[in-house]
Formats: C-alpha cells, sequence, structure tokens
C-alpha cells in the first residue's frame, strides 16, 4: 500500500456517521417529559428570579433611608430637648441675635483679615540648628533710617 492509500483509509475511518451516532441515543417518553419540565421550569423561574432579585435591591435601598431618616429625627429631636433649656437659649441668643443684658458692654471684633493675611499653622519645630546666610548691615540702617525719619514715637510696656 502507498502512503495515499494509507491516508484515505484513515480519513474513512475518522469519518463519523452522524445519522448512526443520533440512532444510537435511545430516550425514553419519561426522559423527555422531563427534560421539557426542566427546561420550562427554567423558563418560568428565571424572570420570576430576576424580579425577585430587583425587589430585593428596593427592599435594601429603602431599608437605609429609613435608617437615615432615624437618625435625622433623633438629631432634631436631640435638637428640640436643647432649645427647651433656658441657658441654651440665652447663649443663642446672645451669639446669634446679639442680646446683651442692661449695663453689660459688648465688643465686636470683625475679622477683615484676608485669607492669605492669616496667621498660618506653625510647623513642627526642627532638632537641628540651621545657620542661614544673612547680611544684617543694610537691615540695621534701614532700621535706624526709619527710626529716625518717624513722626510719632513707639511706646514700649
Amino acid at each position: 500500500m502507498t502512503k495515499t492509500a494509507k491516508r484515505r483509509g484513515r480519513a474513512a475511518e475518522a469519518k463519523v456517521d452522524v445519522r448512526e451516532w443520533a440512532a444510537g441515543i435511545r430516550l425514553s417518553a419519561f426522559s423527555v417529559i422531563m427534560l421539557s419540565l426542566v427546561v420550562l421550569g427554567a423558563w418560568v423561574l428565571v424572570p420570576t428570579l430576576g424580579t425577585f432579585i430587583d425587589q430585593r435591591q428596593k427592599i435594601a435601598a429603602l431599608e437605609a433611608s429609613v435608617q437615615v431618616s432615624e437618625e435625622q429625627i433623633a438629631a432634631l429631636e436631640k435638637e428640640r430637648e436643647r432649645w427647651e433649656d433656658p441657658a441654651y437659649i440665652t447663649t443663642q441668643a446672645r451669639e446669634r441675635l446679639y442680646y446683651v443684658k442692661p449695663g453689660e458692654v459688648v465688643f465686636l471684633i470683625d475679622n477683615d483679615l484676608e485669607a492669605t493675611d492669616l496667621p498660618r499653622e506653625q510647623g513642627p519645630v526642627s532638632d537641628t540648628l540651621e545657620e542661614k546666610p544673612a547680611d544684617w548691615m543694610p537691615q540695621l540702617l534701614r532700621t535706624l533710617v526709619s527710626s529716625g525719619l518717624s513722626d510719632t514715637a513707639a511706646v514700649t510696656q
């Protein structure tokens, strides 16, 4: 035999007839009924399951909303209890409406500084000593000239 003849023989052996294979499968009526019931059950339950999951998510969202509302109610009740205290009412009237008792003198300080002019928070203090080069002579001369030319004297205590 030649190589081509061997290949043809193997190809013929490798081919499977689908009709023979399908004829080999034997399904009973019970198997067909059970398979159709499984398919029908899946067809009925899948949309219902999706609806169930969607409703559970909505319930969870509504429960979270109720929890937030209950916390707000508790905060408002606490606020109402504070307003029943005469000392709290007096404090709020003084702070919000600038009410004063007779004979009191109130000083209002208007914070008119720009945000850039406000003092910055102090950074941590370093443990190491740093020496910065500075020319102190021009600074001394500026100080002497400015103090000699000023019209008013600074009062020190």
